[in-house]
């Protein structure tokens, strides 16, 4: 398929608010790039808004320095001088009136018919901010806005910011993103239960026992502490990230292959789910966060969060979900891992092995490259019946494909401005979101300390028994070039 045709019809002009920020730098700018230089997104005219007092000219040595740093694929000098000479810049500090010139003079200068897209790669504090000045700008018809999360910090933030946003832009224009379902793998998880036969009519209570979202993290907070401290690991990750693949995991299946009724079976899942109790909840802090600077001496702030949720509908009722998410912990990962039931009786004799190693698992990882593994028990060769545990292995390797990859952010942009919402968050699935949390909000359990580098607080093995957590692997993936291969 030409990448025009998976592309928008019109140009673009994208006004990246934030355009001199960390995200900015890393993913952003590199993936505009990549989506303008590879024919993903021709014609497009980018504007970039921030604080920093700088001239268009030094934004573009600027874009260029981070294009060096953070692009992941080789940029010639052609491609990257037909980008810079569509990179313009404004500083808030001119205003909406310098704004509104510099849009119109890319607009004109595209000569055609052409369409908006507003990027808000600012925190939270500053986006209505944004939203103000683009509306004083005379920029909200014929536009998108892409918003970064928290989106709010719990049911009442969230419902106000949604009407601040509603009074200037429709709810169709909006675009709340979350980066996990941009890659890959997560969109795999909709193609795998979906599109075979074997395993959507055994995706229920019937055949499986528990599911588990595990995505820690091995970096701190050294850099982040400020923003971290006033939000904590439950509204930075769980709500805007881990909810969001549950509901991937947990949907009925979409009438059709399209945004409206796949946003409609995830906001089923949400208004599904049984609020979260703080019983079923273990916080934890790890040894060394009070003392970074910015960071409160008696903070209670969760670096570490593990739960037990569950939803209340007529295939998943009685199966529970464990999530787990940290900062400082032993690995940095990101899987979801179904289990399935065992046999209720096993005719194999003791010692065979059977049981051994905990039940049948389907694995995704959730890292920027599709992996899938399938765990089973098999005999193992020789005399007598002894089992042990094998697996089936799938990585995007193995296919030849790697280099169709678009990264998360690439994707999403590119969704965004050809108006597909199947990956991005709802209002209404936000707020049910919230409102499900209020009790563990308003009484959250203590915080409980645990050492860097280990798995957590030792109560999070309490929160899943008689199960166990799948990661740290007992096996590790297949290496997809092995030596001598």
């Amino acid at each position: 398929m030409p990448k025009t045709a998976v592309g928008p019809k019109l140009p673009q002009v994208v006004v990246l608010f934030g355009a001199t920020g960390d995200l900015a730098k890393r993913k952003l700018l590199p993936g505009l790039f990549h989506l303008s230089a590879h024919g993903f997104m021709p014609g497009c005219r980018v504007i970039g808004v921030s604080l920093d007092d700088m001239t268009p000219d030094q934004f573009r040595v600027a874009a260029r320095a981070a294009l060096d740093q953070f692009c992941s694929r080789p940029m010639n000098e052609s491609e990257w001088d037909e980008f810079a000479s569509h990179l313009d810049y404004v500083p808030t500090s001119a205003g909406p009136e310098a704004l509104s010139v510099a849009v119109k003079r890319a607009e004109e200068d595209l000569g055609s018919e052409s369409e908006r897209l507003h990027y808000l790669s600012v925190p939270p504090s500053a986006a209505l901010a944004a939203v103000k000045m683009l509306d004083d700008a005379n920029l909200v018809e014929n536009s998108r806005v892409i918003m970064e999360k928290p989106f709010g910090v719990d049911l009442a933030s969230a419902r106000s910011l949604n009407a601040q946003l509603h009074e200037v832009f429709d709810e169709d224009q909006i675009f709340r993103i979350d980066h996990f379902l941009g890659k890959e793998p997560a969109q795999n998880i909709l193609a795998f239960r979906f599109a075979n036969g074997l395993f959507e009519p055994i995706w229920n209570r019937n055949f499986i026992d528990h599911i588990q979202i595990d995505v820690p993290e091995k970096l701190g907070l050294d850099e982040r502490a400020a923003f971290y401290e006033g939000t904590g690991a439950y509204r930075d990750m769980v709500v805007t990230h881990l909810f969001q693949i549950l509901a991937f995991i947990a949907m009925e299946p979409p009438t059709a292959l399209m945004p409206v009724a796949i946003t409609e079976e995830k906001n089923k899942v949400f208004r599904s789910m049984v609020t979260i109790q703080p019983e079923d909840v273990v916080r934890g802090q790890y040894e060394g966060y009070r003392s970074i600077p910015g960071v409160d001496p008696v903070s209670d702030t969760e670096t570490f969060i593990a739960l037990r949720c569950k939803i209340d509908n007529w295939r998943w009722a009685g199966v529970p979900f464990y999530l787990r998410t940290g900062k400082c912990l032993a690995e940095g990962q990101r899987i979801v891992s179904i289990a399935f039931r065992e046999p209720p009786k096993s005719m194999f004799p003791p010692g065979s092995g059977v049981g051994a190693q905990g039940p049948d698992h389907l694995t995704f990882d959730l890292a920027d490259v599709s992996k899938m593994s399938l765990s089973f028990y098999g005999k193992r060769p020789g005399p007598g019946m002894r089992l042990d545990k094998l697996s089936l292995q799938f990585a995007m390797h193995d296919t030849g494909m790697q280099g169709d990859l678009l990264e998360a952010y690439e994707r999403l942009i590119l969704d965004a401005i050809c108006g597909d919402r199947t990956l991005f968050t709802t209002a209404d699935g936000i707020e049910a979101l919230w409102k499900t949390s209020i009790p563990l909000l308003e009484s959250p359990p203590p915080v409980r300390t645990y050492t860097a580098g280990s798995w957590g607080p030792n109560s999070v093995h309490q929160l899943i028994a008689p199960h166990a957590w799948r990661l740290p692997f007992e096996r590790s993936w297949r290496d997809p070039n092995p030596v001598g291969a």
